[in-house]
């Protein structure tokens, strides 16, 4: 029996042209949402002419493709750049828009906050954003279930961008941040097992696992070597996609490159991504001449080629919750090295699809990419069976999950209106 269409509001403190992982699942989830017959009301950052002017020529998919599904509708909230990282957005105070009169015209059966955090101002330590947890006022009136999507860690990137000393001064009353921002949600759903129990060591309530967080598989396959950016070029080639952010530490891959260099001929590190640590990772990496090369962003084709041509992907990051890039490599079939922390473990498992190694240590970064390639019965047996090890987190299969549990929320919210009335 088919299921009643859901009116769904969905708010995000990121979505194009802002280029994170976060804007991409946000609107593959919207739209995924409106192709099973859904109403979508999605509520976004503006973009304005406060962000550098690189940020709005990003060719992320937006909502030109939403606006093709009739059930689509959208809000585009005021924000400005948040401090010390111009390039993505904080609400503005809700002074100056209100959540609750948006969702009292929409009415929607239920509220998906993603990076409800976010929103409501950890990324600026409350020095910006919306000031108070985003649809609590409307929930508390109507009983409409909410809930919210941690991408984030939240915690391990307010210590990259506010530096140890500071961070140390407020660690005391991090639990007791955690557990009001998650307790003004019905539900708090982590698509990692690790970010998943470090959150809840912080008191997070009503915390759950859910893999929402999927690829497609389809669109990302090793069949792509057809879109091959550089076909002229045979050399031995290591890839990274991601923002260039202090939290991604991509400069990892700049220490760990000439150990490297000195074992494999002749090898070729391409660096996909912008952000505001571009220009010191382009001036680095300078000093190597052809052999990094800084590819800037890559959107399409272009991008699922440069997945499949790899040899292996590099992920140094030590704040993933559950990476999309590791991912889209993945099911490209490319073998993935990554840092042994955060969600990495959970996606890259060692001797099967790649190798993990020490966090923050270039020295053995380099040392677990020479020991795939220089053993050519582990680099095949890893890259046969790279793809075959995420086809369980397909996005259609993660998003038939995720549409399971909107559905049993808004049961259960039914059912407790009924025994009200």
């Amino acid at each position: 029996m088919k299921k009643q269409p859901l009116r769904i509001a969905l708010f995000t403190g990121l979505y194009a042209p802002f280029l994170t992982g976060v804007s991409v699942a946000v609107h593959q989830r919207a739209r995924w949402l409106l192709q099973q017959g859904h109403e979508v009301f999605l509520i976004h950052p503006e973009f304005n002419d406060k962000y550098p002017k690189n940020v709005g020529n990003c060719a992320l998919p937006g909502l030109n493709e939403l606006k093709s599904f009739p059930k689509f509708s959208s809000y585009a909230f005021p924000s400005q750049p948040l401090m010390l990282y111009k390039h993505l957005p904080q609400p503005m105070h809700n002074r100056y828009w209100s959540d609750t009169k948006l969702l009292e015209k929409f009415q929607p059966d239920i509220v998906v906050v993603e990076e409800a955090a976010q929103m409501r101002g950890c990324y600026s330590m409350f020095l910006q954003g919306y000031g108070r947890p985003i649809a609590s006022e409307y929930a508390k009136k109507t009983g409409t279930p909410t809930i919210s999507i941690f991408h984030t860690d939240i915690v391990a990137y307010i210590r990259y961008y506010f530096g140890n000393q500071l961070f140390n001064l407020i660690r005391p009353i991090l639990p007791i941040l955690v557990k009001q921002l998650s307790a003004a949600y019905d539900i708090n759903y982590f698509p990692s097992h690790e970010q998943l129990a470090k959150y809840k060591s912080m008191n997070c309530q009503r915390s759950e696992y859910l893999p929402y967080q999927g690829v497609d598989c389809d669109k990302f396959h090793p069949r792509n070597i057809c879109y091959n950016p550089i076909p002229n070029d045979d050399r031995p080639l290591l890839l990274f996609v991601g923002r260039i952010t202090p939290e991604k530490n991509v400069s990892e891959l700049l220490d760990a490159f000439p150990l490297i260099a000195a074992k494999i001929p002749n090898v070729h590190l391409v660096i996909i991504g912008s952000g505001p640590a571009d220009e010191e990772i382009r001036q680095r990496a300078q000093k190597f001449k052809s052999h990094v090369t800084v590819w800037g962003e890559s959107h399409g084709t272009e991008l699922l080629g440069w997945y499949a041509r790899a040899d292996i992907f590099l992920n140094p990051s030590v704040t993933e919750n559950f990476c999309t890039t590791n991912m889209e490599a993945l099911a490209s079939g490319t073998p993935v090295v990554a840092a042994d922390a955060g969600g990495n473990p959970e996606q890259v498992l060692s001797d099967i699809n790649g190798l993990l190694s020490e966090p923050n240590n270039p020295i053995d970064l380099a040392e677990k990419v020479i020991a795939i390639w220089e053993n050519p019965t582990l680099k095949a047996k890893l890259t046969q069976q790279a793809r075959s090890s995420i086809l369980e987190f397909d996005w259609s299969a993660c998003m038939d999950k995720f549409e399971d549990k909107l559905y049993e929320l808004v049961m259960v919210s039914n059912q407790v209106e009924v025994k009200a009335g």
